[in-house]
């Protein structure tokens, strides 16, 4: 075989079967993405004799005698970027990258007429973070990117530092690495929900040709953990170990089979003989909490830390403020419901997967897509008994997070081989892995109960909430009792009172997911408040600003008040007044004839950070060069928080941010970092930065000033220079004097996570809807973030669409679906329906002119928020337009249609 990639003469035969995916990367073609393996996402797409492809269903063999170009082919021998490429950058076309390659390598193969239809040309792609516009932005033309003089990077729009490399298809993420003598692994899994294993039998497999080492149960470390990571490991239930005797939902992996190829742990998974008892299982929360229930966990309650593990309760929170009954009493309406969410599949592209080594020092070392390295590092070391320094892990660029990396999911196992093999190993989850061997969002079912009088004022708020964690306990208490944290505190009412349960049943385990349950809970509270004023004949909106807390108010919840929690900037009115002004501007839009108009507004707060503290420290250090060093241990993965560090450096140091360079996510480079969750890497890791770099402007200030003998007043910073009275002196030079005397130009800042503020969001939606096939289109999506003092609102805009975006895929038709045996249906993408191009309207999106007193320089979280009132809003919509309310998700064609015949809507 002879085939020529990017120039390149290519004549290694591919293996029997092989893709052309797998085979260019093989010869180091990272630039090529595996999303899917399915033709479904795009990430793989490449040229053949100029046509796109996807790769990954491009048989290898056929390439034998053509020319193929992937996304580092498309710049010219001399390195000038391809057209399209400079477009994607000056329009930062994308968030994460990982599915920009893919897009830029379908958008240089569209003619003009397919350019006039994107929704079709882009049929074959998808994003999980952009929301889309950013990418129509980049193949249109649009620039958005600034460069701003020296000092004044903040509250511009600065590219990502990264740009060049996504575009280019050389940033490199998780497995985007060459590691000599790599082996594989596989997971064989559980085909049952519930079962005791009484034998496993490894000698078949082991006789595979390139088999070197099966791991079981027997092999493992007898200590239970928590996949969740939180900088307080208490914070979850101890219920887990790397592989286990019992099985508790169908997916859980059973053995780890390590081989010189894939195919050969996959052949080897096969082999394995496993005995099952197989155990009564239970999948309804609700029927895991009845007495009799097969039991998830029978564990110590006191070791594991599981509320009532007898009734599969992991966690539960009971408080009343008040007496809501007396408030009911007391209310002219009263409004009572149950609402339902469903599981959701975080889907980013890249799947979770580690490659560990020993490197020179014996030092393991783990190469992760984590959200949070420390956390897993610490992990890892109690885990294996191993000091802190014999270990370091290391998150690359990741592709896309959403708070699924925020676990130890794969680094455990991995970790395991390479201790008893001494070899590298790598392990990459599937698609289909990621579905049934990952975490979902927690499903939640709440009973509301709301009373007001006549006049609109809120009398009592009451909730049952029940959330079911799966199989496993990670992150099931702290989600259920953040779920009825800000949802509830929001509004103010003399009575409140709630009762919340996180459940176990076996069925794959939920974990963090943007919002952190808080979008559940508001889905069923927002709703039940746009009924209960149409109940007093008010307007909705008019209703929830009555009643909503205002500047200074005391955020009470029946779970108390949270001491470090404070409302330090206040932009909640500002963003109700911008949905009133979309009511007014789009009073007339037009639909099509013969559908129902409605609208619907939901109003949302969030803490900007978890409790109990986030930790973070930076450092910031001037180079031999005169440029600067900024090292920070939070992770980058399409959040934007590489580039406002860099920002806030610069804006200290009176530089640009071509002048910063950021080392990042990397255990060995900073003290610790909690991780990159949480909305905490602008207004934590940010906030250690902004110390950093200011320590590290007065240690050069004050420098300079004693080795020229002049007034520190009379010094100021520059760029490349401090300049004084009798000209400048060259950072290059200031660097080279203070090395002279001994003297370090290195700062360092720590934050740790408290106090903290609250950001607010509202959504409002007009929309039409077909009442003979329960079709919904969204005829305009205005969202009002107030996010304090925006440091680049060319990024916190693509986070609210694809906030936005995401949360839509959720209201409308994602959905985890599991059968009656506990077995995910939906493995795969096309059967799960994720957004695409054509499926995602633009949102409008305005920030209110507000200024934080604790955020870095007023900066405020912005990342998980903007999915919270999407739902709820839609709903209301929705019940706008047809007169019906509709109470579980997702609001699938089927469904409403089902729903508008049953009352009678035509």
């Amino acid at each position: 075989m002879r085939v020529e990639v990017n120039g390149r003469s290519h004549e290694q035969e591919p293996r029997p079967g092989q893709c052309l995916r797998t085979y260019l990367r093989e010869r180091g073609w990272f630039g090529v993405k595996k999303g899917c393996d399915a033709g479904d996402c795009g990430a793989c797409t490449v040229h053949v004799d100029g046509e796109p492809v996807h790769s990954c269903l491009y048989p290898a063999f056929r390439a034998d005698g053509r020319t193929v170009t992937t996304v580092e082919g498309l710049a010219s021998p001399d390195g000038e970027l391809h057209p399209v490429q400079r477009k994607f950058l000056d329009a930062q076309g994308f968030q994460c990258g990982f599915c920009t390659a893919g897009y830029l390598m379908t958008t240089v193969a569209l003619d003009e007429d397919q350019l006039t239809d994107l929704p079709r040309a882009f049929k074959g792609n998808l994003c999980r973070c952009t929301g889309y516009r950013a990418i129509e932005d980049a193949v249109r033309g649009v620039r958005h990117v600034e460069t701003p003089d020296a000092g004044e990077s903040v509250g511009r729009n600065l590219p990502a530092p990264a740009g060049p490399q996504v575009v280019t298809g050389t940033a490199r993420y998780t497995f985007d690495v060459d590691v000599p003598g790599l082996l594989h692994m596989k997971l064989l899994r559980s085909p049952h929900a519930h079962a005791r294993i009484t034998a496993i039998d490894t000698a078949a497999a082991l006789q595979v040709p390139g088999v070197q080492a099966v791991f079981t149960h027997l092999d493992a470390p007898e200590r239970h953990f928590s996949t969740a990571r939180h900088e307080h490991p208490e914070e979850d239930p101890d219920d887990t170990r790397v592989l286990d005797d019992t099985v508790r939902h169908i997916g859980q992996r059973v053995a780890a089979v390590v081989a010189d190829t894939e195919a050969a742990a996959e052949e080897g998974c096969r082999r394995v003989e496993v005995t099952y008892d197989v155990l009564p299982a239970v999948l309804d929360p609700e029927e895991a909490m009845r007495p009799g229930a097969p039991v998830v966990h029978d564990k110590d309650p006191a070791v594991a830390r599981i509320s009532r593990p007898r009734d599969n309760v992991v966690g539960e929170a009971h408080g009343e403020i008040g007496d809501v009954e007396a408030g009911f009493a007391e209310a002219d309406a009263v409004y009572e419901e149950t609402f339902r969410t469903q599981r959701v599949q975080h889907a980013s592209l890249e799947t979770h997967g580690a490659v560990a080594w020993f490197d020179e020092d014996n030092r393991l070392t783990v190469h992760t897509s984590s959200q949070t390295p420390f956390l897993t590092r610490r992990a890892l070391c109690a885990l294996y008994d191993l000091p802190l320094e014999k270990v370091r892990v290391v998150a690359g660029r990741v592709g896309g997070g959403f708070g699924g990396k925020q676990e130890m999911l794969v680094e455990d196992i991995v970790a395991l081989a390479v201790l008893r093999l001494r070899r590298p190993v790598k392990l990459e989850y599937t698609r289909a892995e990621q579905f049934y061997g990952a975490t979902t969002r927690h499903p939640f079912t709440i009973r509301v109960k709301a009373g007001a009088r006549r006049d609109g004022t809120l009398t009592a708020l009451q909730l049952r909430v029940v959330s079911n964690t799966g199989a496993y306990g990670n992150h099931g208490p702290a989600v259920m009792f953040h779920s009825v944290g800000e949802s509830m505190a929001v509004y103010r009412a003399a009575h409140k009172k709630v009762d919340a349960y996180s459940v176990y049943t076996h069925t794959v385990p939920a974990g963090a997911f943007r919002g952190y349950g808080l979008g559940q809970v508001m889905f069923a509270v927002e709703s039940a408040f746009d009924e209960l004023a149409r109940q007093l004949g008010l307007d909705p909106l008019d209703f929830k600003a009555r009643n909503v807390i205002g500047p200074g108010g005391t955020m009470l919840t029946p779970g108390g008040h949270e001491e470090d929690l404070h409302i330090a900037s206040y932009g909640l009115d500002q963003c109700v007044g911008i949905v009133r002004a979309a009511q007014a501007r789009y009073a007339d839009e037009p639909a099509p004839e013969g559908w129902l108009v409605g609208e619907g507004t939901a109003l949302a707060m969030i803490a900007t950070g978890p409790p109990g503290g986030h930790i973070a420290d930076a450092r910031a250090a001037l180079l031999p060069d005169g440029s600067f060093d900024l090292a920070v241990g939070t992770a980058e993965f399409g959040n934007g928080t590489t580039t406002v560090h860099q920002q806030i450096a610069a804006g200290e140091l009176a530089t640009t941010v071509e002048r910063i360079t950021v080392r990042q996510s990397d255990t060995d480079v900073v003290r610790h970092d909690t991780g990159a969750f949480a909305s905490t890497g602008t207004v934590v890791a940010g906030k250690a930065t902004l110390r950093a770099s200011r320590a590290l402007a007065d240690l050069l200030l004050d420098f300079a000033a004693a080795h020229l003998r002049v007034p520190r007043a009379d010094c100021r910073l520059a760029e490349e220079a401090v300049l004084h009275p009798g000209g400048r002196l060259t950072l290059k030079d200031l660097y080279g004097a203070a090395r002279a005397v001994g003297v370090e130009c290195a700062a360092d800042g720590h934050f740790g996570g408290t106090p903290r503020s609250v950001a607010f969001n509202a959504q409002w939606f007009k929309v039409a809807v077909d009442p003979g096939t329960g079709e919904i289109r969204v005829l305009r999506s205005v969202h009002a973030a107030d996010a304090g003092r925006v440091m680049n609102p060319m990024q916190c805009r693509g986070q609210v669409e694809g906030g936005v975006a995401q949360a839509l895929g959720a209201t409308l038709f994602e959905n985890v679906r599991v059968d009656e045996r506990g077995e995910v249906e939906t493995a795969a993408f096309r059967r799960y329906r994720l957004p695409q191009y054509a499926d995602v309207p633009r949102t409008e999106v305005h920030f209110m002119e507000t200024t934080d007193a604790i955020g870095p320089l007023g900066a405020k979280s912005m990342s998980e928020s903007p999915f919270n009132p999407v739902a709820p809003a839609f709903a209301n919509a929705l019940r706008d337009a047809t007169g019906v309310r509709f109470t579980e998700l997702p609001l699938t064609r089927d469904r409403v249609w089902l729903g508008l015949r049953d009352h009678g809507v035509r």
